[in-house]
């Protein structure tokens, strides 16, 4: 399920095995390491945001305090969720940890698959071309 609510394209992925808040969470994270999203800038509020993703409200809202917690997005009185001064930094070493994560589990699958580190390497880097591509 796709929605893009500002300059916000987001993607819920059911599928994936990552619960949803925390697919919220991170495409917010990703947008501001990359620029997408800057400080001061407002966020879509949580019913706003339910709505078009067709989630429920609570799920939002767990992504919202979530990335309060670690100080990428403050509440402005009167106004909503806004991305916090200084969140680029922060958005930029959590998106690496995470992809750092998620390849080293592909990783070890590989290897108890018994793959080569040059197998490893040559399916890397062909779907690295595959999408790169696109």
């Amino acid at each position: 399920m796709t929605c893009e609510s500002g300059k916000m394209f987001f993607q819920i992925d059911s599928t994936n095995g990552i619960p949803v808040y925390e697919q919220v969470a991170r495409q917010v994270t990703f947008a501001v390491a990359n620029g997408a999203l800057q400080s001061g800038e407002l966020v879509p509020s949580v019913r706003q945001l339910a709505r078009e993703l067709a989630i429920n409200p609570n799920t939002v809202a767990r992504a919202y305090r979530q990335l309060q917690d670690q100080n990428i997005l403050e509440s402005r009185r009167g106004t909503g969720m806004v991305i916090a001064n200084g969140a680029r930094p922060i958005c930029k070493t959590e998106r690496t940890r995470i992809l750092r994560e998620r390849i080293g589990y592909v990783i070890d699958e590989a290897l108890q698959s018994q793959l080569t580190k040059e197998e490893i390497q040559k399916l890397f880097q062909s779907e690295l071309g595959k999408k790169r591509g696109k």
